[in-house]
C-alpha cells in the first residue's frame, strides 16, 4: 500500500505559505510505515521544533488503474475518509531552500493520520466535490475546507497520478489541506470531522 499526497491543491493553502499556485497536481509520497497506528498518540519527532497539522480527505482505491481517464477515475473508489498529513515545517523549508527534496519532512514514521471508518460516498450526497470537513484544535475549529474549491477535482488527481504511478487496490489519496494549517504541541487534541461526522481523534505528545 502506498499513499499518495497532494500538495497545493487549494490556493488559499498555497498563499498562506508563499507558495505559487501549480499549473499542474504536485504529489508526493509517503510509505506505509508513516500511517500512525490506531489510537496511539503521535509524538512529535526529536528532531523538528515547528511540527504543522494538514487535515486531508482521503480517498481509498478499490481497483488498480494505470493510465486511466478522469471520465472513468471515479470508478476506483466508493468510500471517502480523512487524515493529517503532518508535516516538519522547519525541516521542509530548510529542505526546500537548497532544492533538495522533502520526504524527510513528510514520509516519517506516523506522519499520516488515518481514519478508523470510511464513509460511503453516497451517504454523502453523492458528489466528490461537494463536501466538507474540518480539523479541531483542542476543540476549536482550525482548519475548514470544502473539496469544490480544490485546484484540481479528485477525479482528475486520480488520472494524473496514474500517467506516473499504477494505482494498486488499497493505495490511499490524500487529496491536499485548505488553509489553516499551524504547530502542534505535547498535550494538544486534534478532532477530524467529515460532513458533521468524528472521523478519528489524535492526541499530541
Amino acid at each position: 500500500m502506498k499513499i499518495v499526497c497532494i500538495g497545493r491543491n487549494y490556493a488559499d493553502h498555497a498563499a498562506e505559505l508563499g507558495n505559487a499556485v501549480p499549473a499542474e497536481p504536485l504529489f508526493f509520497f509517503k510509505p506505509e510505515s508513516a500511517v500512525l497506528h490506531k489510537d496511539h498518540p503521535f509524538a512529535i519527532p526529536e528532531w523538528t521544533d515547528d511540527c504543522h497539522f494538514e487535515v486531508e480527505l482521503v480517498v481509498r482505491m478499490e481497483r488498480a488503474a494505470k493510465w486511466i481517464s478522469e471520465e472513468h477515475a471515479g470508478r476506483c473508489y466508493t468510500h471517502i475518509g480523512l487524515g493529517i498529513d503532518f508535516t516538519a515545517r522547519d525541516v521542509q523549508s530548510a529542505l526546500k531552500a537548497k532544492g533538495k527534496p522533502w520526504e524527510k519532512a513528510k514520509a516519517f514514521d506516523g506522519s499520516a493520520v488515518v481514519s478508523r471508518d470510511w464513509v460511503p460516498l453516497a451517504d454523502l450526497g453523492g458528489n466528490v466535490q461537494d463536501i466538507r470537513f474540518e480539523l479541531l484544535k483542542n476543540g476549536e475549529v482550525v482548519q475548514s475546507g470544502h473539496t469544490a474549491d480544490m485546484l484540481f477535482p479528485i477525479d482528475a488527481l486520480i488520472s494524473h497520478v496514474s500517467k506516473y504511478s499504477t494505482w494498486k487496490t488499497g493505495d490511499l489519496l490524500f487529496t491536499g489541506t485548505p488553509a489553516g494549517v499551524g504547530p502542534v504541541k505535547p498535550g494538544d487534541r486534534l478532532e477530524g470531522r467529515l460532513d458533521g461526522r468524528s472521523m478519528f481523534t489524535v492526541d499530541v505528545r
